[in-house]
């Protein structure tokens, strides 16, 4: 019989795909890194004991985790098999992991202790509905100090000796921040990452255990007698469009999966600004910016939350959301208003729009929620970055794994090089076509650059204003020691070994001629760079509800029996684990240990 004269004979209940037609597939001899060609559609009389929504990072890994127990798994998307891997796959490949021998080896003394304090001084919980987020957070912080490394080592993930400090806080030992440096790159960044639970997928799919219907959007859970029973949807026309693309929504047809499990793992909702303005905190950030650059694709559109809680699932904590100051417009946007972080290192100095120096003890990369507020506070959506080559040189890092090819190529030679002087590839074509960025051999002409990228009401800056922020903090360079907090910060990170030699510039004067009455010519560190920065979408804080096994609960409290959600959609665990803020390298690891969560839950009920 054909595929096509046996579809017609499939009850309703079974799993089908009903459009488009999928080419054949061959199970590769070798992974190809989020980078598949055609997956395996669930054939006639395929029946799953799971079905997983969404095929990024969570979806992969429960799904990973369900097969391990022999378990038969659907996973329905509704991109094409070209954004397997979701945005873990556009990432650097941060975790947060805890006591790690990379951290000892370059002398940093960390403990579950210290990062049990440090994630309840930044999460902050005080609602009742911090219930289970906070025991998410345990939980997880238990993972990143134990379970998390020899996991990711087991699976083949390695991470690179270095060990990045971001969230450094706001000065408070009791607030936001990391006391330690605690930020690992992966080895091979975001596709690595996906790698090492794509290619378990793909054998179990070789196995007969896995099917992917792509092109096919979930519009409704299945509920039956209180229990989530399936999804129903639209298939959506077929297309080859590449990673992150907005694709067609043209309908071409409908379907109906049934299993013993339903897994939500559809990603938060950067990728859908207006739903961002409309949760925004603006009791707590100010009110919402008009414009907004987006840091994930326009299908993170957060359908999946609203679907939910019409299915019954109870949301909580939808005001909590992490989004950067750093962003900037991409040269070669590969999605609606495209853009790129700059992970900046602690060097940069910041003005706001209006030309003032960001609130001590705002200084880049330090505390990201309240540089936002600071931001809101001037009625603007951007601020400005000053610093010159040799800084941009070591410390800027574009957040992305197409940005860093000599991690995500796992280039040892090249990675070596970011010891040396000059910018790297990446940072020198931005800083050539990037339409936020001025590169002057003066500072007059930085100010005029600067001047010349603003938008019709936005404010002049004067240049006198900024050369006196300058040469006062060139005057704090010549020494080991300063009164300013910024320079004292600087001194500080120096301190760890692995920083200073590839990700610090050696303290040093902006401008060349730094006396009375001078100050304009770019000094030993090259020509002066100016980046108008914006505000970024990027993740979700909170969302779905959900028990210590990724069980989504209902309104009364009480758990929705068939129904999971991981990742972004639950807040990245619980409905919200990392409370009002990031610790950094924990969207990733919230993933992993989320999906881990719900991928054994489910075959216990399957």
């Amino acid at each position: 019989m054909s595929r096509s004269e046996s579809r017609s004979h499939r009850t309703t209940g079974e799993a089908r795909p009903v459009h488009p037609v999928y080419p054949e597939w061959q199970p590769p001899s070798a992974s190809r890194a989020a980078n598949t060609g055609p997956l395996p559609a669930p054939e006639p009389g395929f029946t799953p004991d799971v079905i997983v929504v969404g095929h990024g990072l969570s979806g992969l890994v429960a799904t990973h985790e369900a097969t391990r127990a022999g378990k038969k798994v659907l996973v329905v998307d509704q991109e094409n098999e070209k954004n397997l891997g979701g945005q873990a796959f556009w990432s650097l490949g941060g975790l947060f992991l805890v006591d790690t021998p990379e951290q000892r080896r370059i002398g940093i003394s960390d403990s579950l202790e210290l990062a049990w304090r440090d994630w309840l001084g930044s999460a902050g919980f005080d609602r009742p509905e911090d219930h289970w987020p906070r025991q998410w957070a345990r939980a997880y912080v238990e993972f990143a100090a134990g379970e998390k490394r020899r996991y990711l080592h087991d699976l083949g993930l390695r991470i690179i000796p270095t060990v990045g400090w971001a969230e450094r806080g706001g000065g408070d030992v009791a607030g936001h921040g990391n006391s330690v440096p605690r930020f690992h790159v992966t080895w091979g960044t975001g596709p690595e990452v996906v790698r090492v639970f794509e290619e378990p997928v793909l054998e179990a799919a070789r196995a007969g255990l896995v099917r992917f219907a792509v092109r096919h959007r979930v519009d409704e859970i299945v509920v039956e007698d209180g229990r989530a029973v399936g999804v129903r949807g639209a298939t959506l026309v077929p297309c080859d469009h590449d990673r992150g693309v907005a694709s067609p929504r043209e309908e071409t047809g409908a379907f109906e999966f049934r299993a013993g499990a339903v897994l939500l793992a559809s990603g938060g909702i950067g990728g859908n600004p207006d739903l961002v303005r409309r949760y925004w905190p603006a009791d707590r950030l100010g009110d919402a910016p008009e414009r907004l650059i987006l840091g994930v694709p326009e299908h993170v559109d957060g359908r999946i939350l609203e679907i939910s809680a019409v299915a019954g699932a109870n949301l909580i904590n939808r005001d909590r959301m992490w989004h950067y100051t750093e962003g900037v417009e991409h040269y070669a946007p590969v999605w609606p208003s495209h853009a790129i972080r700059i992970i900046p290192g602690p060097s940069t100095l910041w003005l706001d729009a209006n030309g003032d120096r960001m609130p001590v003890p705002l200084f880049p990369g330090f505390h990201t929620t309240a540089s936002i507020e600071a931001i809101r506070r001037t009625g603007r959506d951007y601020s400005w970055f000053i610093l010159d080559s040799a800084i941009a040189g070591k410390e800027f890092i574009l957040s992305g794994s197409e940005q860093n090819p000599e991690l995500t190529d796992k280039s040892i030679k090249k990675f070596a090089s970011k010891a040396g002087s000059g910018l790297p590839p990446s940072i020198a074509e931005f800083a050539e076509k990037g339409v936020d960025w001025v590169v002057a051999d003066t500072l007059e002409e930085m100010v005029a650059g600067m001047n010349s990228l603003l938008r019709d009401g936005e404010p002049e800056l004067d240049v006198e204003r900024v050369r006196e922020f300058v040469l006062a903090m060139d005057g704090q360079m010549d020494n080991p020691f300063a009164k300013d907090a910024q320079v004292q910060a600087i001194h500080n990170a120096r301190r760890v070994l692995t920083d200073k030699l590839t990700r610090l510039a050696k303290p040093h004067r902006l401008l060349r001629d730094s006396g009375q009455g001078t100050g304009s010519a770019a000094g030993s560190g090259g020509p002066l760079i100016a980046v108008k920065v914006h505000l970024m979408t990027r993740k979700t804080l909170g969302g779905i509800e959900t028990t210590l096994d990724s069980q989504c609960l209902t309104p009364d409290g009480e758990p929705f029996p068939g129904l999971y959600a991981a990742g972004e959609v639950a807040g990245f665990g619980g409905g919200g684990v990392h409370g009002y803020n990031s610790l950094e390298g924990t969207f990733l690891g919230g993933c992993i240990f989320s999906g881990l969560k719900a991928g054994r839950a489910m075959t216990r009920e399957a």
